[in-house]
């Protein structure tokens, strides 16, 4: 009887009973004994790999997202000049939005079925353009050293004679398929994600000065434009090398004789906005289209790329990249090789603007410090 009392009072929360029966309270942690440091770096560490692994599993994701908000900052002066005008924010958002879209569908109905079609070309003409190489002097000592035209005939001889070709192009069907279901998904994302971003990008800047305290607040405003409006010269700088890549293209093609050269002066313009590899995929392109024509032919569209593409990467680059943004040609290139190596494409991309921003920080905040100290 005695026991069935002193449960219900400890059911009911008796303090007395409680303190009676769990005892009394005991000494605290001792926070410098090896156990507790252990265990809280144990938790800490495992903290640390989980976020690493939820990081890893959503690189993608912050992939699209930083080229998003480069996007929209790039974008955003070309909005500034709309909303000088009279336009409001956003017809401004919409008027360049369209015009981007715009550009999208011509350069797809422009440049897609030569591209098909001058791809077609090639494959049909290779036999005979392998063969072509043998009456030059040059591909005949190399071959008769190291034997590289007898290979390529032997190569397509063997996968057009035994149907490994067209095994081979279907699997290759599939897998560009695969490539541009995936890539049209991250476009409409990177598209949306943008929208949105240079829509509220006045609202987003605002918010991430509320961090800042009240007394420093308008001075990281104004390093905060400053940055942005280096990201959007950047990005017009970059379009206006591309522009001129795609000119000298399209000229190369008509004295040359090459076909389709509108169609290979936008292709070029495209891949000139990428950052390094972007010239290697529009050589290639206009090198294998021009052998369409004949091998000397495309030897000289090779060369003549080549040696715009050293100009452009040692004269005109730096230049402009210096004139617009204030950064030495050396770290313009540096940067641009040391972002690709840790990030591809997007570190390629962000790596100029993040350097014109460390300068600026530097000329405006660091060096004044150090002069004055």
């Amino acid at each position: 009887m005695a026991i069935s009392k002193r449960i219900k009072k400890v059911v009911a929360g008796d303090p007395k009973v409680i303190n009676t029966d769990m005892g009394a309270l005991g000494d605290p942690i001792n926070k410098s004994h090896p156990f507790y440091f252990g265990f809280i770096a144990t938790i800490g560490a495992l903290a640390a790999f989980v976020l690493m692994r939820a990081l890893a599993s959503a690189s993608q994701i912050f992939v699209l997202i930083l080229i998003a908000l480069f996007l929209a900052t790039g974008l955003n002066p070309a909005v500034e000049a709309l909303r000088r005008r009279g336009l409001s924010r956003t017809s401004a958002v919409t008027a360049i939005f369209i015009s981007v879209i715009l550009f999208v569908i011509f350069f797809a109905l422009i440049v897609v079925p030569p591209v098909v079609s001058q791809g077609t070309n090639l494959i049909s003409q290779a036999p005979s353009l392998i063969q072509d190489l043998k009456s030059n002097s040059l591909f005949m000592r190399l071959n008769d050293q190291y034997g590289i035209i007898d290979t390529l005939q032997r190569e397509v001889a063997s996968r057009t004679s035994d149907g490994k070709l067209l095994l081979t192009t279907f699997g290759g069907v599939v897998g560009v398929g695969k490539s541009v279901l995936s890539g049209t998904f991250a476009a409409l994302t990177i598209l949306v994600l943008t929208l949105y971003f240079l829509t509220s990008l006045p609202q987003m800047v605002k918010l991430g000065l509320r961090l800042a305290p009240a007394s420093r607040r308008e001075r990281v405003g104004a390093l905060t434009e400053a940055i942005i409006s280096r990201v959007g010269s950047f990005v017009s700088s970059q379009v206006m090398i591309a522009v001129m890549a795609g000119i000298f293209t399209f000229l190369l093609s008509l004295a040359l004789g090459i076909p389709s050269p509108i169609a290979l002066g936008m292709t070029v313009l495209v891949c000139g906005l990428i950052p390094l590899i972007g010239h290697f995929i529009g050589c290639t392109v206009v090198t294998l289209v021009a052998l369409t024509q004949s091998v000397t032919i495309g030897l000289v569209a090779f060369l003549a790329y080549v040696l715009y593409v050293q100009i452009e990467n040692y004269l005109i680059t730096p230049r402009i990249m210096k004139k617009t943004l204030s950064v030495p040609g050396a770290v313009t290139i540096i940067s641009a090789l040391i972002g690709s190596s840790l990030l591809g494409l997007v570190g390629g991309l962000l790596a100029v603007p993040v350097a014109a921003a460390i300068i600026l920080i530097l000329d405006e905040v660091v060096f004044p410090r150090t002069d004055n100290a």
